[in-house]
């Protein structure tokens, strides 16, 4: 296992300076939580880990190799490495939960779709969906479909696993079962994980280490205790989740 590090980032689409110098080390089998507000460029930084996004200035590692600069299909192992979880579940609604789990089994391991399917079905397990395997994606709440999700990410058995607010939009029970889920996979399986969210509960539940963006830079990069005993006032409005203070909306 290995680490992945953000070196002096920059990205800025148009006028909007989204990055402006981020630097950050993500290190193996963590739960790394990245806070911040809306449109603090958080979800911005993780894409440019697996290609979806090149920063104007700065470099990405991975195990200390520079993939930066690397093109489309060099990023093909890479993001085997470190899956991503989107926001959305983004699961085919005319697919069974097993079928859309075997979709990338079959697709990158050219396996028969017997033996696709057992994985699959393997997957589904480790998220305490196997039982639905045979059922479709409609069938569920956000919560179940983000398990889901996060089953058909782990087929190619990732490092490193990017969760895009994975509990954002959906009931408090199943927040705490991704949240379990996350724990789980770091706890058992080794894996890395980077959290994007402004979920305070998760953050404050489950997480190992966190980094605060605002307006593009990094403010603080810590535990869970260095940010409830920090004292910049932006930390703590957001960590408090108060209306009044000196964070700009």
């Amino acid at each position: 296992m290995g680490s992945i590090e953000f070196r002096n980032i920059y990205k800025s689409f148009g006028d909007n300076h989204v990055l402006r110098g981020v630097d950050l080390q993500v290190d193996s089998g963590e739960i790394f939580f990245v806070i911040g507000q809306s449109g603090a460029g958080k979800s911005v930084l993780v894409k440019h880990l697996i290609g979806l996004l090149r920063p104007d200035q700065g470099r990405v590692f991975l195990d200390g190799q520079d993939v930066t600069d690397l093109k489309e299909k060099q990023f093909y192992p890479i993001r085997k490495r470190c899956a991503m979880v989107f926001q959305n579940s983004t699961l085919f609604d005319s697919m069974t939960l097993r079928e859309n789990v075997a979709l990338p089994i079959r697709k990158h391991l050219g396996v028969s779709e017997e033996e696709a399917a057992e994985r699959a079905d393997a997957e589904l397990e480790k998220v305490g969906m196997k039982r639905y395997a045979e059922r479709f994606p409609a069938d569920f709440g956000d919560g179940m479909r983000k398990k889901v999700a996060i089953a058909r990410a782990l087929t190619l058995d990732p490092e490193f696993v990017i969760f895009d607010e994975p509990t954002t939009g959906i009931d408090p029970i199943s927040a705490a079962m991704v949240d379990d889920l996350i724990k789980h996979l770091s706890d058992h399986l080794g894996v890395t994980s980077i959290v994007i969210s402004h979920d305070l509960r998760s953050i404050f539940g489950i997480a190992d280490r966190i980094a605060m963006l605002y307006q593009g830079k990094l403010i603080l990069d810590g535990t869970q205790e260095e940010f409830k005993n920090s004292d910049d006032p932006i930390v703590q409005q957001f960590i408090q989740g108060l209306p009044d203070g000196p964070m700009e909306v």
